[in-house]
C-alpha cells in the first residue's frame, strides 16, 4: 500500500526522510545522469547547512562536489565522508512502483533506485552533520563530504580522477568512510578490503564457412573451449564457498561470462567471436599467476586468441582492522558504544574506497543499515524510513569519536 492510511503509518513524515525522497527522485541514472539536478540539491543543503562548498570538474560534465565543515585544529589530517551520486537503471516492469518517485508504503519502506545504493548514506551524513551542529558541537578535525559521479561505471572520471588532483590532495585526508552493504540480521557490515575488478575480452579467430559445412579451426571451437576453462573455474570457487562455513564472498574469486559476440548471419561461419568475463579477484590472490592461469586456459584453446583488459585493478591495499589502529579502534568503539555488532568482510564488488586505499589513505566502507534484505542493483530496491533514521545516530557518533581524535594519527 503506498503511503497514508496504513496501521502505524506517521502522521508526520520526519524532515530527514522528506530530504531522502527529494534526492532519491533526481533521476541520476546512467546512462543520462541528471548530475546538474543532484549539483543543485546539494547546494542548497550546503546552504542551509551554512556549510561552503567547492566544485572540482575535471572532465566535462562530471563535477565533484565537496562541502567542508572546518576543525578547530585543521592542521590535523581530516575526515573524509564519501558518497557517489550516480546510480544504476532499472527495469520499470519489474518494480512495483516507479523506480523515481520515492513511494513511501504504509509500513515505512521507500522503493526507489538509490535507496541503498547509496543515496541513503549521503542524506544520513548530511543529517548527522546538522544534528551535530544544531548542539553547537564543534570538530576539533575538519571534516569533509564528497560527492563524487559515475562511481556506478567504474570511477574512472570520477574518484579515480580526483584522487590525483591538487584539490583533493588540499584536503588533508586522514581517513574516510564510504559506502558498504545492508545486512539482513541485526548486525552490520563493516568493509575494510576489497575484490579487484578485472574485465576481460577474449577474441577468437578461426577459419569461415559456409554453414552447411563442417568447417575446421573455427572461432566457435576456440570460444567454447575458453568458456568451459573459465566456467569450471568459476565452478570450482564456487564450491569452496559453500562448503567453507568461515569464508564469505569476498574471500573467494568471482567470475561471471557477461558478454558474447560475433556472427554476421545465420548461414555464415564467422572469422571471430569474443566472450567478456567479469572477474572479482579476492586480495589473497597471486595476480601474476592467476593471469598466467587464464593465459593458459587460452593457450589450450588454440591459436589465434588473443585477450585485453577492459578494466584491471591490480592493488590489494586492505584498511587495518588491528584495534591498535587508532582510526578503526575508534570507529568500532563508536559502534560497541550503541551495542552494535559488527562483521567485518571483504567487500565483494567495487567502490571508490579502492582508489583511496591505492594511495595509502585507510577507509572503512560502512553503511548502517541492518534487518534489510541487500537490494544495491536489484529489482524493487527498498530501505525501511526507520532504518534510515536510526543511521543518523549511528553516524553522530562515529562522526564525533573520529573528528575529536586528538593525535596525528597515521
Amino acid at each position: 500500500m503506498p503511503e497514508g492510511g496504513g496501521i502505524g503509518a506517521r502522521k508526520v513524515e520526519e524532515k530527514a526522510v522528506t530530504t531522502f525522497r527529494e534526492y532519491l527522485r533526481i533521476k541520476t541514472v546512467h546512462p543520462d545522469p541528471d548530475y546538474d539536478g543532484a549539483l543543485a540539491f546539494l547546494k542548497k543543503q550546503a546552504s542551509e547547512l551554512g556549510l561552503p562548498f567547492a566544485c572540482t570538474e575535471l572532465h566535462p560534465g562530471k563535477i565533484i562536489l565537496v562541502m567542508t565543515w572546518e576543525g578547530s585544529d585543521p592542521s590535523l589530517p581530516s575526515i573524509l565522508l564519501n558518497s557517489h551520486t550516480d546510480v544504476v537503471p532499472v527495469f520499470p516492469e519489474h518494480w512495483k512502483y516507479d523506480a523515481f518517485e520515492a513511494v513511501k508504503t504504509s509500513e515505512g519502506d521507500i522503493y526507489a533506485r538509490g535507496t541503498q545504493d547509496m543515496k541513503c548514506v549521503g542524506i544520513q551524513y548530511l543529517e548527522a552533520i546538522r544534528s551535530l551542529k544544531y548542539v553547537g558541537y564543534c570538530p576539533l578535525r575538519t571534516i569533509h563530504l564528497s560527492f563524487v559521479p559515475d562511481e556506478e561505471i567504474g570511477g574512472k572520471l570520477g574518484m579515480k580522477l580526483f584522487v590525483h588532483h591538487e584539490d583533493f590532495k588540499k584536503l588533508n585526508v586522514g581517513f574516510a568512510l564510504d559506502e558498504g552493504l545492508a545486512n539482513p540480521t541485526e548486525k552490520f557490515t563493516v568493509f575494510y578490503g576489497e575484490r579487484s575488478p578485472w574485465w576481460i575480452r577474449v577474441k577468437c579467430t578461426g577459419n569461415p564457412g559456409h554453414g552447411s559445412r563442417f568447417i575446421e579451426n573455427t572461432a566457435a571451437e576456440k570460444v567454447r573451449k575458453v568458456i568451459n576453462s573459465f566456467l569450471n573455474f568459476r565452478e570450482e570457487e564456487e564450491k569452496k564457498l559453500n562448503t567453507n562455513a568461515c569464508l564469505k564472498l569476498g574471500d573467494v574469486t568471482t567470475l561471471n561470462m557477461t558478454m558474447l559476440e560475433g556472427g554476421v548471419q545465420y548461414n555464415v561461419v564467422p572469422t571471430e567471436l569474443f566472450a567478456g568475463f567479469d572477474i572479482r579477484v579476492a586480495p589473497t590472490v597471486d595476480m601474476e599467476q592467476f593471469e598466467e592461469t587464464i593465459r593458459g586456459w587460452l593457450k589450450d584453446a588454440g591459436d589465434g586468441i588473443s585477450y585485453e583488459f577492459i578494466q584491471k585493478n591490480t592493488d590489494q591495499t586492505l584498511t587495518s582492522t588491528s584495534e591498535n589502529d587508532v582510526w578503526w579502534r575508534t570507529f568500532s568503539d563508536a559502534c560497541k558504544k550503541r551495542n552494535m555488532v559488527l562483521e567485518k568482510e571483504i567487500f565483494p564488488a567495487a567502490t571508490d574506497s579502492r582508489f583511496l586505499r591505492e594511495l595509502g589513505y585507510p577507509a572503512i566502507g560502512f553503511s548502517p543499515i541492518n534487518k534489510t534484505p541487500i537490494l544495491l542493483h536489484d529489482h524493487n530496491e527498498f530501505l525501511n524510513e526507520d532504518i534510515f533514521m536510526e543511521g543518523i545516530p549511528i553516524y553522530v557518533d562515529i562522526i564525533k569519536a573520529l573528528a575529536d581524535i586528538p593525535m596525528q594519527a597515521k
